[in-house]
């Protein structure tokens, strides 16, 4: 069954000019990261740093853009970076980019390589489908600190994506709940490539496909299925 993804009428008016892509998978294989994951890893590293050419990853055109879309909304941008600029700073750190698991690694690999915030959900620990509203603030978010489980709540008006149980990301694409976040277990998976002008929407559907190819390439024979533009 398709996973429902709806982005509500406030977003929308919010920020104009959103647009996403969502890569559904099954029959994934997932595991440790890789040899061929981490290289993957490096030479999104790689291509980031041809593509910004010295720059600072927040002087990119879509990376501003996603910094003013968090202003409209109330979150300091420079504090709660969104997911592909917070990568992209590690990726031209010392440190390096995190390896994860086979898939993370994968789709972080895109997010870094395209510079587009990219995101993965296990399909079977989401309830229901998923909504990118604006928070009424009492929402549940279920998240670890310290080792424990502890339930926080998003800011009245923040955007979030969530589910029938609750917020499954806050801050539209900063931090993700582990709930849904895609495990070692993990054989169905819905992700999301979220994009703003002025990236053009033919490259936020060329880095959906590069993603979908490297998907069948480390499960084959998995059912991709590519789904066009949506905002």
């Amino acid at each position: 069954m398709t996973l429902t993804l709806t982005v509500s009428d406030e977003v929308r008016a919010l920020v104009p000019g959103f647009t996403h892509v969502a890569v559904e998978a099954h029959g994934l294989v997932n595991g440790p990261s890789t040899d061929a994951s981490s290289a993957l890893l490096d030479d999104a590293a790689r291509r980031l740093a041809v593509r910004l050419a010295g720059r600072a990853p927040h002087e990119d055109p879509h990376m501003a853009a996603w910094r003013q879309a968090y202003t409209a909304f109330g979150s300091k941008p420079s504090r709660t970076r969104n997911s592909a600029e917070a990568l992209a700073k590690r990726a031209l750190s010392e440190a390096g980019l995190p390896r994860i698991n086979l898939l993370v690694d994968v789709y972080n690999a895109i997010s870094v390589a395209r510079l587009v915030p990219v995101g993965g959900e296990d399909i079977d620990r989401i309830e229901g489908g998923m909504r990118l509203v604006r928070a009424t603030g009492e929402e549940d978010f279920v998240t670890v600190a310290g080792g424990e489980q502890v339930i926080e709540h998003p800011d009245a008006g923040e955007i979030v994506w969530r589910d029938e149980a609750g917020v499954t990301c806050r801050r539209w694409n900063w931090r993700q709940g582990p709930r849904t976040r895609l495990t070692e277990e993990t054989v169905s998976a819905i992700f999301l490539l979220e994009s703003l002008a002025p990236m053009p929407v033919a490259d936020v559907g060329s880095a959906a496909e590069e993603l979908a190819d490297l998907l069948e390439k480390f499960s084959p024979g998995a059912r991709i299925e590519v789904r066009p533009p949506a905002s």
